[in-house]
């Protein structure tokens, strides 16, 4: 199990494919692994190392004491790609791994080659709700936010269809620890990316579910307004865009990448 001292914590990561190949990144959502990104990885293999990690507090990594901040995160994002020797990345993040992925470009823009921000914002909740959240797992773990939670992640068509696939991704949010979340959860909180984000140059592409109730269609097309030539794309799915319409993330993400990637 592959394990990084990196910023404090320890980071389990998978670095898979050939060296040389440019390097693709993904960043997972509050709640989840870095096996989120399961039906992306053999789709990408052949032309980018595929670079995977789990955030501090989430699946194999190790948690830290406190609340976080947006900063500790991408430090650990950082931290990781020193470790590794990788200078550059196409970095894709969903929800609070677009957040780092905001901040990551604005500040490092030369790490950064291309960014995708997946269901995310460049402030997403109120803190009234992040306190609610974080009390509700501290008090009773993580059964105390997970109907809720997936009901939001996707759509009542995907979750009677493919009930094997969200007992899946539910598993992960049942595995997560508590402190862990409630630490990323003030991460959250406290970000405000708004302001900042003008700054981004590296090319943007931004993805939508069309039915997500936590960052909407016209969040992603705030969030694109804030940063030069961002486009946008919309897919048929809730929350985890990425798990509900792979064939299409994979077909829009593939397509934006190779017009980075073309001779």
């Amino acid at each position: 199990m592959p394990q990084l001292e990196v910023n404090g914590v320890s980071l389990h990561y998978i670095f898979d494919g050939t060296e040389g190949a440019p390097v693709l990144m993904f960043a997972n959502s509050l709640g989840t692994d870095l096996d989120l990104w399961d039906e992306q990885t053999p789709e990408f293999a052949a032309l980018f190392r595929i670079l995977r990690y789990d955030m501090r507090g989430h699946g194999k990594s190790s948690e830290a004491p406190g609340e976080y901040r947006m900063e500790d995160l991408v430090g650990d994002a950082l931290g990781l790609m020193d470790a590794l020797g990788v200078e550059r990345v196409h970095f894709c993040g969903l929800s609070l791994g677009g957040m780092v992925g905001q901040m990551l470009a604005a500040r490092h823009p030369e790490r950064v080659a291309s960014l995708t921000l997946c269901a995310t914002a460049c402030r997403i909740g109120s803190p009234e709700v992040w306190e609610e959240r974080i009390a509700a797992v501290l008090d009773r773990g993580m059964t105390a936010i997970v109907d809720e939670v997936i009901a939001r992640w996707f759509t009542e068509t995907f979750r009677r269809q493919q009930a094997e696939k969200v007992e899946e991704i539910k598993t992960m949010l049942l595995d997560t620890m508590p402190l862990g979340y409630a630490g990323c959860c003030a991460a959250v909180r406290d970000a405000d990316l708004c302001g900042e984000i003008a700054a981004i140059r590296a090319p943007t592409l931004c993805i939508a579910g069309r039915y997500d109730p936590v960052t909407p269609p016209e969040r992603l097309e705030e969030l694109a307004g804030r940063i030069a030539g961002a486009r946008t794309a919309v897919l048929e799915a809730a929350h985890l865009v990425n798990v509900e319409a792979r064939d299409a993330f994979n077909d829009t993400l593939g397509r934006f990448l190779a017009e980075r990637e073309a001779p």
